[in-house]
């Protein structure tokens, strides 16, 4: 990954785009330099605005420093916190700051800015943070109500130690990212299948086949953060995704992977998009009632195969975008591209990401190859590179 100005580039979700970081006085305050380095690694350009409150619970210094630029923190000729924005952050946003914005008071840069921003129908993410009693309190419910009303966006975090605490900065910038680009043209339902597939073999053993589920997980966080409408329908993963997804359906078993599937490509509006990323496990046996006893000598397993869920929802799927994926193990450049034509033509994939196991295990070796119909391939370098080229695929398909 390369590196600016101090921050390692995640993504480049929000390139070119203008933020201004609304911190008020809440104790939240302490983690907007995290946030505001959040912002930096997806290619935000942040201006950042404190209230005259949250200058004493967090130095402005320290935000100048998580930020890149200075902060203002009191009227300035130049009037700043009115440029041209494409997204405001309030975080924390304090009730006392959102109340005062939705009666229209300005009396501070940042409620200027916000009423501003109302106006020119800037989008706006208000992130509250406070106590759980304050947070019950029905004025409090009708003033966020109030915001999402007028065309503004509220995310809150669950409850946690009596209070309502701000969510963390991946989580949040996820989301800002994702209203950001909802707007942009071409965005699609996607359905995302991911992780491995575990079946038993009695009462308490199992076989499962090897994945981790970082790999869907990353893509399926990619294009939500790019605006588009994912639902993961995810199997047995060793790593969690870094934000919560909006829509995750979860069975780990080959067969309730397959069945959640097919509900969703039979569902109304049905995806434009489908990526088979999971590692389904082709190869399984009817579990024996009870418990095989230790200390009985050898088992003999007998697998038999399973259905191809790629070719299970190829009838279901059709007029969908389909991206497959392809896994060898040592495997040359040349036979991966063949296994990868030879996916395409017979379950109708417009697209295959070619992996060799080999080459996952060397960093210095390509992430993988796209593979084309048409027999040409892209080499990819590195995990962002892949997501923005499947991002790429996804956003100038054509739904039917």
């Amino acid at each position: 990954m390369s590196r600016d100005t101090g921050v390692t580039i995640a993504s480049r979700s929000l390139k070119g785009r203008r933020i201004l970081l609304a911190v008020t006085g809440g104790i939240a305050a302490v983690e907007s330099v995290k946030l505001a380095r959040e912002l930096r690694r997806h290619g935000a350009e942040i201006t950042p605005l404190m209230s005259s409150d949250a200058t004493r619970v967090i130095s402005p210094l320290a935000l100048s420093w998580g930020s890149g630029t200075e902060v203002i923190t009191a009227w300035e000729s130049s009037m700043a916190q009115l440029g041209d924005f494409d997204a405001v952050l309030v975080a924390p946003a304090t009730r006392n700051t959102i109340a005062k914005h939705l009666h229209g008071i300005m009396d501070s840069p940042i409620l200027m800015a916000l009423s501003a921003s109302r106006g020119n129908s800037t989008p706006i993410l208000f992130v509250p943070s406070m106590h759980k009693d304050l947070f019950d309190d029905p004025v409090t419910d009708e003033l966020l109500s109030s915001i999402r009303k007028s065309g503004g966006f509220v995310l809150c975090d669950s409850e946690s130690e009596g209070k309502r605490k701000q969510p963390n900065a991946v989580s949040i910038v996820a989301e800002l990212c994702h209203i950001c680009n909802s707007s942009l043209p071409r965005r699609k339902r996607v359905a995302i299948t991911l992780g491995a597939n575990r079946a038993p073999i009695d009462s308490v053993r199992a076989i499962q086949n090897a994945s981790s589920g970082r790999t869907g997980w990353a893509i399926a966080e990619y294009l939500h953060r790019m605006g588009h409408e994912v639902t993961c329908i995810a199997g047995k993963t060793s790593v969690r995704s870094t934000f919560t997804m909006p829509d995750v359906r979860v069975d780990g078993t080959p067969g309730g992977m397959l069945v959640l599937a097919k509900e969703l490509a039979s569902s109304r509006p049905e995806p434009d998009v489908w990526i088979h990323a999971a590692a389904v496990l082709d190869y399984f046996q009817e579990p024996i009632d009870g418990k095989k006893p230790s200390g009985e000598g050898d088992w003999t397993i007998t697998l038999s195969q399973g259905p191809k869920h790629i070719s299970e929802l190829s009838k279901l799927t059709e007029g969908a975008f389909r991206i497959g994926f392809k896994l060898e193990v040592d495997s040359s450049e040349d036979d991966l591209i063949k296994r990868s034509m030879e996916q395409i033509s017979r379950y109708g994939v417009d697209a295959v990401i070619a992996n060799n196991l080999n080459d996952l295990k060397d960093r210095k070796s390509p992430r993988c190859r796209i593979v084309m119909p048409d027999g040409n391939f892209s080499v990819i370098q590195d995990q962002v590179s892949m997501c923005e080229a499947i991002e790429s695929l996804v956003s100038l398909h054509d739904p039917r």
